[in-house]
């Protein structure tokens, strides 16, 4: 294999990229019959989803909203008392991403179409009214804060103006007019070109999770919706960076193999754990209602133990255990250490 040219960057195209995008792809050519079967399941995920990839991305920014904060907020949503900076991107977040869920075909790709998001996206945040909806007038380098009150910057944007302008122009040519690149690619490439441009004062990291979900969906990948792209980049959120420095240190012309592999992984990971989700929910519904109990007890309390699990149902701890164990031979739970000490969370 070796290194192609895709729009002004390098990529290579070995044997473990292709084997990665044809394991994503393999999923999609399933996902209508998963979606035709599972269909109730799926609403619920949905749901749970919103709320973690409404979280996820807001705190990759510096938020310090729990995801059930988020799901209170979003649930009784005040518009006019959203005071605080962290409730007023989850709300343009939230709003959003609800666009791209129920409008996504209609949205264009195109300047006018990336600016109409940013402007929705900041439309609650008060610090943000002068720029939102417009590019950069400023230089936007994105910082690191160092625990000793210093920064480091992570790496140098385009600068403002008529730099990026023609950046962006470039990019928006080369997505319309490339039809060869395989779309996975040219998303993990789009998303990436537009977090190095950095083409507005603030919000890029956000508005590049939020293009993910809508260039996927228009490639025909259904299945994002069910799922929290956002919370997996949370996840790694250490690699994420790192993997986008390592890239954009080589600019310009720079080979975006990694960040491709890294990207493509993401999308692996959470096609996995969906279909983790969805095996789990069809084994639930076997269970008894003390199981369930027992179940719900676990998700309440991450890293709860046995002799706490039995006080809360009333019941002998060798009850418990057998209980557990058939939850663990069904792969809804996992036993961390052993004895006394060990403990247990969901899978």
């Amino acid at each position: 294999m070796s290194l192609e040219n895709v729009h002004t960057q390098k990529l290579d195209l070995n044997w473990k990229l292709i084997s990665l995008i044809s394991e994503v792809d393999r999923f999609d050519a399933s996902w209508q019959a998963i979606e035709r079967r599972e269909g109730q399941s799926l609403k619920e995920l949905k749901s749970i989803a919103t709320v973690r990839s409404v979280g996820a991305s807001t705190r990759i920014e510096g938020s310090k909203l729990s995801d059930d904060e988020v799901d209170v907020l979003l649930k009784s949503m005040d518009i006019s008392k959203l005071q605080e900076r962290d409730q007023q991107e989850v709300a343009g977040y939230f709003e959003v991403l609800d666009l791209i869920d129920e409008s996504y075909e209609f949205i264009p790709v195109s300047e006018n179409g990336l600016k109409n998001l940013h402007n929705q996206l900041l439309k609650y945040s008060e610090k943000d009214q002068w720029h939102k909806g417009d590019y950069k007038q400023h230089t936007n380098a994105v910082e690191a804060h160092l625990p000793d009150g210093t920064t480091q910057i992570i790496f140098q944007t385009t600068a403002p103006g008529f730099a990026t302008e023609d950046a962006m122009r470039e990019m928006f040519e080369w997505y319309d007019t490339d039809n060869i690149t395989h779309p996975l690619v040219k998303v993990a490439l789009f998303c990436y070109e537009f977090v190095s441009i950095h083409p507005f004062q603030d919000g890029n990291g956000r508005l590049s999770r939020l293009l993910s979900t809508l260039l996927l969906r228009k490639y025909g990948y259904q299945w994002i919706r069910y799922v929290s792209f956002e919370h997996e980049i949370e996840s790694q959120k250490t690699e994420y960076y790192r993997v986008l420095r390592a890239c954009q240190a080589q600019r310009p012309g720079e080979d975006i193999s990694e960040w491709v592999m890294f990207f493509l992984t993401c999308l692996r990971n959470i096609q996995e754990a969906l279909l983790r989700k969805l095996d789990a929910r069809s084994v639930t519904q076997t269970l008894s209602p003390k199981e369930k109990t027992l179940l719900l007890i676990i998700e309440g309390n991450p890293g709860i133990k046995t002799s706490e699990i039995a006080g809360k149902m009333g019941a002998s701890n060798s009850t418990i255990k057998r209980m557990l164990d058939k939850l663990i031979n069904a792969k809804l739970i996992e036993r961390h250490g052993s004895g006394p000490g060990s403990y247990y969370t969901l899978l």
